[in-house]
């Protein structure tokens, strides 16, 4: 499992590459990664592999949004939402162990995760960004809806999918046991 979370902190440091430039926040693939991860490998280790994503970034690797490093980023406008991304992966994780492992529940999961990481993103970018709450939400938060719920589905249906065969070829537990 832990060489599993490896892979998917890389992962997430590839998907992070694929942006959309915006003044403030970007819009990029970090936040599908995060679901997936947290879709496949639940709580526990879904929060882990984006502790060590932020982890490697924070101490210079080039894994975040643009290929930045640096705990300048974490302290940064945009540091919230990689903050976010961890405890939105334990948070959805946590849903599906909950409940169950489809794409339905996973899409419920995810949303509230998407949900989560604009939360916290966006407090972080109002002060340190030294913006209005208005502003805030105008720029790290309305832009991010539509684009958030249509990652939401992807992340649910392709961590779904992926995790049927993983579960499969026992490479990971029927069900992750929540802290």
């Amino acid at each position: 499992m832990i060489i599993q979370c490896g892979i998917f902190a890389a992962i997430t440091g590839i998907f992070a590459q694929i942006e959309i430039p915006l003044p403030l926040v970007p819009i990029s693939g970090q936040t599908l990664a995060v679901g997936i991860t947290a879709t496949i490998l639940g709580s526990r280790y879904g929060a882990f592999s984006l502790v060590c994503y932020a982890a490697l970034g924070a101490v210079g690797v080039p894994v975040f949004a643009g290929f930045s490093g640096g705990a300048q980023v974490l302290v940064g406008p945009t540091g919230g939402y990689i903050f976010g991304f961890i405890v939105a992966a334990f948070l959805t994780g946590l849903i599906l162990e909950k409940t169950k492992f489809t794409i339905p529940m996973a899409m419920m999961a995810n949303t509230v995760g998407m949900i989560v990481i604009l939360i916290l993103g966006t407090i972080q970018l109002k002060f340190v960004a030294d913006l209005g709450w208005n502003q805030a939400m105008v720029a790290g938060v309305y832009p991010f809806i539509v684009v958030g719920l249509i990652k939401a589905f992807l992340a649910s249906w392709i961590g779904i999918t992926v995790r049927k065969r993983l579960v499969q070829a026992k490479l990971i537990q029927q069900r992750n046991i929540a802290v």
